[in-house]
């Protein structure tokens, strides 16, 4: 069995996280038992949602345990099984964690699922055709219920989820409009994804003047929004929601680090009699083969072209990380691995 590597939790971060939270550790992979395979992981997806696991506190889901494997997405090849399930060579995507290897019990639901690179690179697994596509999905279809004509907005619209949510809205006849950080973003958004407009946040010093942008990007009104930021990005669209407009809760990545997140105009909740609902994708498994079919057609027929960041090595994983945790990444943050 080869000698495995992995980052773990070494402390919890006090407000912004550090490279210092995190330690690198080798370790022998244990032998295979009945049922189990070995895998060996080509791409560690890295995702806002892991910021909010590294604090102690109450949230949905338990706090990653200090002193193990970081959680993650990965995809990879089996190398070696003892499970009938999988054989030798196949393609798969499970929650391997920041790890170059792990022994997964195939048996477990839902622990490992084969995937068919013939059309969709391995890759788009953790991304477009993965976690972050059905995100994207499930916000947009079963929350925000977009009828045709009318305008979606979504934050981070450069990112994995957003840049999904774009296009998903745009192939059922809305106006979409992104909101993203700094003049490159943005221009990939409209010009690549195929968005109507961008807005960039970073030329705007407050709710306001972005709501201003937003008015003349937006003229018929907000009728459903994404969000993924909130903060000041969030008050400056309540500002221009319709009337029975719908809200998809999906991330707050301006408050991970453990810092307040003031709500400018929570009226507007009652005045336009906005619907405003918060979810995890996760509780939702029955929609993922339903997102994941749409998804697989949209990036296999070329509709959809999601941009990776990739990163190179595990040792490189915390900054990377880090960097998106900034904005610094554009698209979907990977790790490459081999």
């Amino acid at each position: 069995m080869p000698q495995n590597q992995s980052i773990v939790l070494a402390s919890r971060p006090q407000g912004a996280a550090t490279a210092e939270n995190f330690r690198l550790e080798s370790a022998a992979t244990p032998a295979l038992q009945d049922g189990q395979v070995l895998v060996r992981h080509h791409y560690l997806s890295l995702d806002p949602y892991m910021r909010g696991r590294m604090n102690e506190g109450k949230s949905y889901a338990a706090p990653q345990p200090l002193g193990e494997v970081m959680i993650g997405g990965t995809v990879g090849e089996v190398l070696e099984t003892r499970s009938p399930r999988f054989a030798v060579g196949d393609k798969v995507v499970g929650m391997g964690g920041w790890q170059l290897y792990s022994v997964v019990d195939a048996e477990q639901p839902g622990a490992l699922r084969k995937v068919d690179t013939t059309h969709v690179p391995l890759s788009h697994y953790l991304g477009a055709v993965g976690m972050p596509g059905v995100t994207a999905w499930y916000g947009l279809v079963r929350i925000i219920d977009p009828q045709a004509g009318q305008t979606v907005v979504v934050s981070a619209a450069s990112g994995a989820v957003g840049s999904a949510v774009g296009v998903l809205a745009k192939s059922r006849g809305c106006r979409v409009v992104g909101i993203a950080g700094g003049a490159e973003k943005c221009t990939y958004v409209v010009k690549d994804l195929g968005f109507d407009e961008c807005v960039d946040y970073r030329a705007h010093a407050d709710a306001l003047s972005l709501s201003k942008a937003l008015k003349l990007a937006c003229p018929q009104g907000i009728d459903g929004y994404f969000e993924n930021v909130g903060g000041m990005v969030l008050d400056a669209v309540m500002l221009r929601m319709n009337a029975f407009g719908r809200i998809a809760v999906c991330g707050m990545i301006a408050g991970y680090d453990g810092q307040p997140l003031p709500m400018s105009y929570p009226q507007m909740i009652l005045v336009q009699r906005l619907k405003v609902q918060g979810f995890i994708v996760s509780e939702h498994m029955q929609d993922w083969p339903a997102a994941l079919k749409e998804l697989g057609q949209l990036v296999g027929s070329g509709r959809f072209r999601p941009r990776e960041s990739v990163a190179h090595g595990l040792e490189g994983a915390p900054q990377a990380f880090l960097g998106l945790l900034k904005g610094r990444n554009f698209g979907k943050q990977l790790v490459k691995l081999v």
